[in-house]
């Protein structure tokens, strides 16, 4: 482990989604150090500003080509972090990465596809899963997990512009005993077709509604399918956020309730470099 006096740095964005990255392949800088970092260079007004933390390793378990390590600005962990990962995947390629490589987060290993000539990512996620129900406060929520947990209910499109009160019922219900001890992502959905909707995300450990959520947008994308009891087959479903437009590709077998082969794909930018005094 190093401890650095300045923190070499980039700053992208995935729809509006933002993230200081950083090369730890040499810097070896220890996770505990990275959590009490997060905070500092999370901070919009004392530090660099962002939604997230990343830092980006080799793997030594040999289980994929890079590993992402990811903090909330709280500091806290975060199963996957699904536009972090489109970030990730874009830097990486920036390092010298090939076009399509695999990494992992925590114990899964995803599959990135980049096209730097459209600076478009596809993140391939290790996922099966299927919709629960979970009622709070007497209203029933979708549970959806997509290796990160996340409850999705439909409002109308006057209630998907009311922010204060999104933020204040994602608040809520993100801290609510029913979901304890871990707290979990609130989406609010309006559906717009039959393979299209808009979104905003309440992220649990950033603590306020974000510009997009990668793993929210794919978790409102098979609500919607789930609530329009949509029949088997190939989707491509598109997510409006407020930052922008996700696109979520999944296959849906009937017969087994179950949602796989699921893709995240969606617009990266690279915002600005530089050195964070330590």
């Amino acid at each position: 482990m190093t401890n650095p006096q300045e923190l070499p740095f980039v700053k992208m964005h995935g729809a509006g989604n933002d993230f200081v990255l950083f090369d730890n392949r040499t810097l070896e800088i220890s996770d505990e150090q990275i959590k009490e970092w997060a905070p500092r260079l999370s901070d919009r007004k004392y530090g660099i500003g962002s939604d997230g933390i990343i830092a980006l390793h080799y793997d030594h378990k040999k289980q994929a080509d890079l590993v992402m390590i990811y903090k909330n600005p709280d500091g806290s962990d975060a199963g996957m972090c699904g536009n972090g990962a489109r970030c990730f995947a874009m830097y990486a390629v920036s390092l010298g990465a090939p076009a399509s490589f695999s990494f992992r987060v925590h114990d899964n290993v995803y599959q990135a596809d980049v096209d730097t000539e459209h600076n478009r990512v596809i993140i391939h996620f290790p996922l099966e899963t299927t919709i629960g129900k979970r009622k709070i406060n007497n209203e029933e929520f979708l549970d959806v997990y997509t290796n990160t947990e996340h409850l999705v209910c439909s409002v109308s499109p006057d209630q998907l512009s009311d922010e204060a009160e999104l933020t204040r019922k994602g608040r809520e219900i993100r801290h609510h005993e029913e979901v304890q001890p871990k707290g979990t992502n609130v989406n609010f959905i309006s559906g717009t077709g039959p393979e299209k909707l808009s979104l905003q995300t309440y992220e649990r450990g950033v603590e306020e509604l974000t510009l997009a959520c990668g793993t929210g947008a794919i978790a409102s994308a098979l609500a919607w399918h789930h609530l329009q009891d949509a029949p088997d087959g190939d989707f491509i479903y598109t997510v409006h956020v407020k930052g922008g437009t996700l696109t979520i590709h999944f296959t849906f077998t009937r017969e087994t309730s179950c949602y796989s082969s699921i893709k995240l794909e969606g617009p990266i930018s690279f915002v600005f470099e530089g050195r964070y005094h330590l």
